[in-house]
């Protein structure tokens, strides 16, 4: 229901109600109304804009599994937003969002390492992962634009000797 006055699907929209109908269902354990609660949190939609909520909705329904959950908790660590900024931890969170077959985390997890390698700084990552998670985003996304980021980043891989 709270997905309803969120989108405007048969109800007018309404994202103070949204927030009130995800935070019934978000205390009660589900996951999809943790993670729109914590985007509702993090866009200030319906609430106060509260980034430190957000990444306690993101870490409840990403313990649950929630990929993309998972993934917008990584990218709140690499930016610092909410959390202290945290490289590896934002890694962490990527591989297990990218390895449940998230695109976006992939895509992030892969530049990530590209970003690191030109600027000379190395992060936990296996040889090859940073390949393999672009490959993994280039063929997995229906996105055209995102398709053509993986692949110039995995062209630009090849010319990164030391990239893992």
């Amino acid at each position: 229901l709270g997905s309803c006055y969120d989108h405007g699907r048969g109800v007018p929209q309404d994202d103070r109600e949204a927030a009130r109908l995800y935070r019934l269902a978000a205390e009660q354990g589900y996951a999809a109304a943790q993670f729109n609660l914590a985007i509702l949190f993090e866009q200030g939609r319906g609430v106060p804009q509260d980034v430190g909520e957000a990444v306690r909705y993101y870490r409840l329904a990403g313990e649950q599994g929630d990929d993309y959950a998972l993934g917008n908790l990584a990218l709140l660590y690499v930016q610092g937003r909410g959390v202290p900024q945290d490289t590896v931890e934002a890694i962490r969170l990527y591989r297990l969002a990218a390895e449940k077959g998230h695109v976006q985390s992939q895509l992030n997890l892969g530049l990530l390492f590209l970003q690191a390698a030109a600027a000379g700084r190395a992060l936990p990552a296996a040889p090859g992962e940073a390949a393999r998670f672009l490959a993994q985003a280039a063929q997995q996304t229906e996105d055209e634009q995102s398709r053509l980021k993986a692949l110039a980043a995995l062209s630009e891989y090849a010319h990164e000797p030391d990239v893992v």
